[in-house]
């Protein structure tokens, strides 16, 4: 594809991330710290994918089990304790099974992620979209448009695809399997917020597991039309807000511009049919009302990249160490798809014994190229691994690998696939990043996370 025809400006990089989710931005700061220019486009207005445009949690940073331990540090540690200190989280106990998770103002993170990103020295472009990748040599020009500017390009040295959707990797002719393709996608959801929702009536009422069986009740009997039997309500840091995961869209491919346009549709529409069910079944709920719907409809997966190495099921239920290891993660899979009657359930494996296991090098280097990373929700994983490492305190801790791998790339002249493994890994534990097993539980109170790390 040529667009020289119609480039309104050029630009030049050493380092290109696209897209500014948990792991983009995490990987645009990692690598700022360093003598390279780095660039991060998004094709939103603001920074933090998934993490700002549908959730208001990070999970994966302790284990799910009775005795719980931290596997996650570093830059993630850094975006907590920002938000931390101006009292925008609190740490939520392991009510839904993935773990003790780290609750936090989706909002006040916006400028969390923008302002760790302005001190790095990152350049970023906003409300702009690759549409195209061409070689040049030994470099990467991307095609990109801005409604404002048009088409512009960005020449870039090294490319880490934090897209997402694996759209470099698409464009770029890199390999990758389509969900679906082999096992059944998971499912998507618009998630809401309401707002006026009396907590203390709610928990007197039973809570979650009152929650469970008025919603089990009303789907199998059909006083209310909803997509599945179970689903999440959890308090926000916003008093008397809370947030959910319960709508459920099958059937769609969110790759499919006809597609998408019917699951956000669809999703907008059950979210109100929730409204109905909540106000009118749930203790607590009777003067509740909708304040917000995601961004956009949340996407789990679409595109997977196939790596240099591929993490399977069995590594993650082996609790699989590796040599070249970058993060570790102990999450269970949560798999949410279509059940036996049609409707939408999560189904839930876990690592056996509170296991953790290691996720290695290769799993973020697509195997047909030499200057680019994958990281987030595209990483090279089976449907099944990947329903287990998708947690944003492991896309993260991607992201600060990718950054720092490209770093050392650049400045020791040598490919993705043949860094030096060990410097890599070192340079990680300088940060602050769990490569090693823990020995200690971990401390899950309210005030344990900032005194613990000692970063504030």
């Amino acid at each position: 594809m040529t667009f020289s025809s119609v480039i309104a400006k050029t630009y030049q990089t050493d380092i290109l991330i696209i897209g500014s989710g948990s792991a983009g931005s995490t990987a645009a700061i990692a690598a700022a710290n360093s003598k390279y220019k780095v660039t991060l486009v998004e094709r939103y207005g603001f920074p933090g994918g998934t993490s700002t445009q549908m959730l208001d949690t990070f999970y994966g940073f302790f284990t799910p089990s009775d005795s719980p331990k931290k596997i996650v540090g570093g830059i993630p540690d850094t975006i907590v304790n920002a938000l931390d200190t101006s009292g925008d989280i609190f740490l939520r106990p392991n009510t839904y099974g993935a773990g003790t998770g780290v609750n936090y103002n989706p909002e006040k993170l916006k400028q969390v992620w923008d302002k760790l990103l302005l001190k790095s020295g990152v350049e970023l472009f906003y409300h702009t979209t690759l549409v195209g990748v061409e070689k040049l040599g030994a470099q990467t020009v991307c095609v990109f448009f801005h409604k404002g500017t048009g088409f512009f390009t960005i020449t870039a040295k090294r490319v880490i695809d934090a897209s997402g959707d694996a759209d470099f990797c698409h464009w770029a002719d890199i390999g990758y399997e389509k969900a679906g393709e082999k096992a059944p996608a998971q499912s998507m959801t618009t998630t809401f917020r309401m707002s006026n929702v009396e907590h203390d009536i709610y928990e007197a009422a039973g809570g979650k597991k009152m929650l469970k069986e008025k919603m089990a009740e009303a789907y199998s009997k059909g006083t209310h039309p909803l997509s599945r039997k179970e689903g999440s309500a959890h308090e926000m840091c916003q008093p008397k807000c809370i947030s959910t995961v319960a709508v459920k869209v099958t059937d769609l491919d969110p790759l499919d511009v006809e597609g998408i346009t019917k699951a956000e549709i669809e999703g907008r529409r059950q979210s109100f049919v929730f409204e109905d069910f909540f106000r009118a079944e749930v203790p607590g709920y009777e003067n509740a009302k909708i304040i917000g719907l995601s961004h956009q409809i949340g996407v789990r997966e679409t595109r997977r990249v196939y790596g240099n190495y591929r993490l399977t099921k069995e590594d993650c239920m082996q609790a699989k160490t590796f040599a070249d290891q970058i993060f570790l993660c102990g999450a269970p899979i949560e798999d949410h798809r279509k059940g036996p009657d049609g409707g939408s359930e999560t189904f839930w494996q876990y690592v056996p014994n509170g296991g953790i296991y290691g996720v290695p090098y290769g799993t973020i280097v697509p195997k047909e190229t030499q200057t680019v990373w994958v990281v987030g929700r595209c990483f090279s994983a089976t449907h099944d691994a990947h329903a287990s490492c998708r947690s944003m305190a492991q896309t993260m801790s991607m992201g600060q690998a990718a950054g720092m791998a490209a770093v050392l790339s650049l400045g020791h002249d040598s490919d993705a696939k043949n860094i030096d493994i060990k410097k890599l890994q070192d340079s990680l534990v300088r940060l602050g990043a769990v490569l090693e097993l823990p020995d200690a539980i971990a401390d899950t109170s309210r005030n344990g996370w900032a005194n613990n790390q000692g970063l504030l």
